[in-house]
């Protein structure tokens, strides 16, 4: 989709169900054009805004073809976490390019979902997305070689701007949960979830609903200057394809600041419901269904407005107070 600006992204791609592709959205921003020119420019660019703070970054052995993942059993992760300089791992990617021409296999190095306005203050007074400022948004900045990131899901709504390289975007809707085969909830490489299967090598006899999944696939390639929009909770596989590689996105939601994670009530629902007797899970799958997931405004039309108590819609106080109840009875 072309015609979008950072200062004028139309409301109806924001507000949009499906993954939109904006074209050269930001490809007027210093920084794109300063990669475009040279990989140095670049780097030299990013350091003008370091002041030094540590960032965590990943770390991996050639043999793992960028593919950040766990070992065997999923007892333990093929990449090492650490804390480094951003001078000098944009130095070890700009030295790594002279031997990549040269076919040699480097090391992986990823810095993933760094805080723009903590890492390098400033850098947004001339690169950024205007269009989203009612938002609030986070901003964060993405740095590898290549690599393949298992396929995850965000809550947050997103826009990710491809700064240098190239990157492929595999897409999928929410409702392909149970094709993509999600491993741990709580033992993951970086935070979410993520997909088991690889997708360059897809193992049918372990994962043969995979090829269910893929057929509801859209794939999103971003050239420098693209822009992706991505709704909230789509499941997306990404490949950053070229030996040096910047991603800056977006992330917010336009749900009410007192609302908490949605993973905590599922995970107090897996303490509580998870194994009950099968009877006792059905109905409260109906009670679920009715109370929280039933959309109908005139559900609860049988009880006095005044009566509702926290049927109520919820604002800043009534959470206040169910979170309170919650944090009681947890503590018992």
């Amino acid at each position: 989709m072309y015609g979008c600006t950072p200062d004028n992204i139309p409301p109806e791609i924001l507000s949009s169900h499906e993954p939109l592709i904006l074209k050269k959205l930001v490809s007027h921003w210093p920084l794109v054009k300063l990669t475009e020119s040279s990989v140095k420019s670049s780097v030299d660019y990013l350091k003008q805004f370091y002041h030094g703070q540590p960032i965590g970054a990943f770390t991996a052995e050639p043999e793992i073809n960028g593919r950040y993942f766990y070992r065997h059993g999923l007892s333990q992760l093929n990449f090492c976490k650490q804390y480094n300089q951003l001078d000098t791992l944009l130095d070890e990617l700009l030295a790594q390019l002279s031997e990549q021409l040269n076919d040699k296999k480097v090391p992986g190095i990823y810095v993933g979902s760094a805080n723009v306005d903590q890492l390098l203050p400033g850098f947004r007074v001339e690169n950024d997305l205007s269009a989203l400022s009612k938002f609030k948004p986070l901003m964060s900045i993405w740095l590898s070689n290549q690599s393949r990131i298992a396929a995850h899901h965000d809550v947050p709504n997103n826009i990710a701007c491809c700064i240098a390289g190239k990157r492929r975007f595999t897409l999928f809707p929410p409702e392909q949960l149970e094709n993509l085969y999600i491993g741990p909830l709580d033992n993951t490489p970086a935070g979410q979830a993520v997909s088991l299967v690889d997708f360059h090598q897809p193992d049918w006899v372990i994962y043969p609903r995979f090829k269910t999944a893929l057929q509801h696939a859209q794939i999103a390639e971003l050239e420098t200057g693209d822009a992706l929009f991505l709704p909230s909770m789509w499941w997306h596989h990404v490949e950053s394809l070229s030996p040096y590689n910047i991603l800056v996105n977006y992330w917010w939601q336009t749900t009410s600041s007192h609302m908490g994670a949605p993973i905590d009530a599922m995970m107090h629902a897996l303490l509580n419901i998870k194994n009950l007797p099968i009877e006792q899970k059905e109905a409260w799958f109906e009670m679920f269904k009715f109370y929280v997931f039933n959309n109908d405004s005139a559900a609860l039309s049988h009880i006095p407005k005044e009566q509702l108590g926290v049927l109520n819609p919820m604002d800043d106080k009534s959470s206040r107070q169910i979170r309170s109840m919650l944090l009681n009875k947890l503590n018992k």
